[in-house]
């Protein structure tokens, strides 16, 4: 089992990492409120969303994590908007009905996905985005099929939502490691007319 404590204190996983590209595109469009982010690690999601006017709940199983995510939150002056908890995702008892948006970032929490969707708030969003499995060549992410989404099923377990967008590409990073990864942005809503935000995306 990968020591998160220790990658985190070590530097190996960025200590000050950008926001995910997807969220940043689409949180003016997203309701204001309370925010939750699952697995947050350094804070990535989580700093970018007190920044944005969010009163945001963290939660990672590590300790290191949650503290440079409190560190770089009281750098930016929005640690007041942000309350980090460590908590066991596996067996967490999520509210229902809750949380105006929440985010996942690289955590495959598949088992745990019905109980965060019933944390949604009416209209509430869902962002979440993860590694896929792949036939093709890639470096980045877990190297066992187990701790990566399968064709589809992120889709496929959000379909009792109002998919507002969704991918599955391969993706050169920063660092030129090349990532199989997929995403989702999707509301907790039904009917079959509905609002659909205006929000440019990247080709």
């Amino acid at each position: 089992m990968t020591n998160w404590d220790e990658r985190f204190r070590s530097g190996e996983y960025p200590n000050d990492p950008e926001p995910a590209p997807l969220l940043e595109q689409y949180v003016d469009a997203l309701p204001p409120g309370r925010a939750l982010d699952v697995a947050a690690g350094t804070g990535r999601n989580a700093v970018f969303l007190a920044e944005e006017g969010y009163e945001v709940e963290a939660i990672d199983q590590s300790r290191e994590g949650l503290r440079i995510t409190r560190e770089r939150a009281r750098e930016r002056d929005v640690a007041d908007r942000l309350d980090c908890l460590q908590v066991d995702i596996p067996s967490h008892e999520f509210p229902k009905d809750r949380y105006d948006l929440i985010t996942v970032s690289f955590y495959r929490t598949v088992d745990r996905l019905p109980d965060i969707i019933d944390a949604l708030a009416e209209d509430g969003v869902l962002f979440y985005e993860h590694h896929l499995r792949s036939t093709d060549q890639y470096e980045a992410g877990p190297s066992g099929d187990q701790y990566r989404f399968g064709a589809n099923e992120l889709l496929h377990a959000c379909l009792d939502l109002t998919v507002l967008a969704f991918d599955a590409k391969t993706e050169s990073r920063d660092d030129g490691r090349t990532a199989m990864r997929t995403q989702i942005v999707a509301r907790n809503s039904s009917g079959q007319a509905q609002s659909y935000p205006a929000v440019g995306l990247d080709s």
